[in-house]
């Protein structure tokens, strides 16, 4: 089983997402979000066992299924250990619009990616590639620093546009001004 995460993963964990929760927009957050954007993207970004991902009507879905949360239907079907895991190599960590941290209006500079499902389009949305920086710096562990790294050395980040967001994003205090330091240092 590889640890590099391929478009064709997306692609396979967007179709079943959307065929499982009848809906026709995923969301994929975290670091295989880059494959929406950059599906050849350096191996260091794309090593992951995972595909963190929700259907946009996660919502709906648990109002209609009170009992449930959409995040546990999707660990428990395509999460760590599944069938789908085993049949495929990977697996989808079932998350929501709560488990990133993103700045204010995030949602208004996804990414698009059209899959095809059954002769119908389904889209694949993901956070900006700053938006998606501002969500590491949020959490800055040593594979998020290395993350960002690679990715500012290869593709280079609009620091002013990381740091506007960053100001802006709902954080506290000690992790704003260690992110701040971090920023700083890749200019």
């Amino acid at each position: 089983m590889s640890e590099v995460r391929t478009i064709d993963d997306l692609e396979r964990a967007v179709r079943a997402l959307a065929t499982h929760f009848r809906t026709d927009t995923v969301v994929i957050i975290g670091s295989q979000s880059v494959l929406l954007e950059w599906p050849d993207a350096p191996i260091l970004m794309r090593t992951s066992g995972e595909i963190d991902a929700y259907p946009i009507n996660w919502l709906g879905w648990e109002q209609e299924h009170p009992d449930d949360e959409a995040s546990e239907e999707i660990n428990a079907l395509f999460g760590w250990g599944s069938m789908f895991h085993e049949a495929h190599g990977f697996y989808i960590d079932g998350v929501d619009a709560r488990t990133a941290t993103l700045p204010p209006g995030w949602q208004d500079r996804v990414m698009h990616l059209a899959v095809k499902l059954d002769g119908a389009t389904v889209t694949a949305i993901a956070p900006s590639p700053e938006d998606l920086v501002v969500s590491k710096l949020a959490r800055l562990d040593d594979k998020d620093i290395a993350y960002i790294k690679e990715r500012h050395r290869l593709r280079p980040l609009d620091i002013k546009i990381v740091a506007d967001r960053l100001a802006a994003t709902d954080i506290n205090d000690a992790t704003r001004k260690s992110a701040s330091a971090f920023l700083l240092t890749l200019m």
